[in-house]
């Protein structure tokens, strides 16, 4: 297997499902939003504060334009389909997945948490989890190499359904 990109909404599970493969397959794991925190030094909500979404995903961009990775599971941040140069560079790096999931299921993830504090780049203050997911959900469909639907199912069943998907893909 070559590298693992997983890109998805906000609480998809990429972080968290991505620990687990990287564990299951004996990958490195790099998380492309603490790379951002180190980069510009300050939380990705802070960065978001300061520079509204447009500064934001510049930033986002630059460092996932740059990201080199050998036999490794990137997880990304939510936003990383808005910077084509970022996507480019993370689809020549390995196998794009794509970790679908429903509004509901994200209602119920992010649990009525103001998504805009958690470093969530919506850009417009006020948009709804609805219409960020409707905006992006065409953006990773475009991206993907593979699109892993984790609606009801739990991190074991997530991690098994990305290596299953990428092993029938390669």
């Amino acid at each position: 297997m070559e590298n693992i990109v997983l890109i998805g909404m906000p609480a998809s599970g990429k972080s968290t499902a991505g620990v687990l493969l990287a564990k299951k397959t004996g990958y490195g794991f790099i998380d492309t939003d603490l790379l951002i925190q180190k980069r510009e030094g300050a939380l990705l909500c802070a960065i978001l504060k300061a520079r509204g979404a447009d500064g934001f995903i510049k930033a986002e961009e630059r460092v996932n334009a740059e990201v080199t990775a050998d036999r490794c599971v990137i997880a990304t941040g939510g936003s990383v389909v808005y910077g084509e140069e970022a996507m480019k560079n993370l689809k020549s790096l390995g196998t794009v997945v794509y970790l679908k999931v429903g509004l509901e299921s994200l209602e119920k993830r992010l649990g009525g948490e103001d998504i805009f504090a958690r470093g969530v780049v919506m850009k417009k203050r006020g948009e709804t989890l609805a219409e960020l997911l409707a905006e992006r959900a065409p953006l990773y469909e475009k991206y993907a190499d593979i699109t892993v639907d984790c609606d009801g199912l739990g991190l074991e069943e997530t991690v098994s359904a990305i290596i299953n998907a990428v092993k029938q893909r390669n």
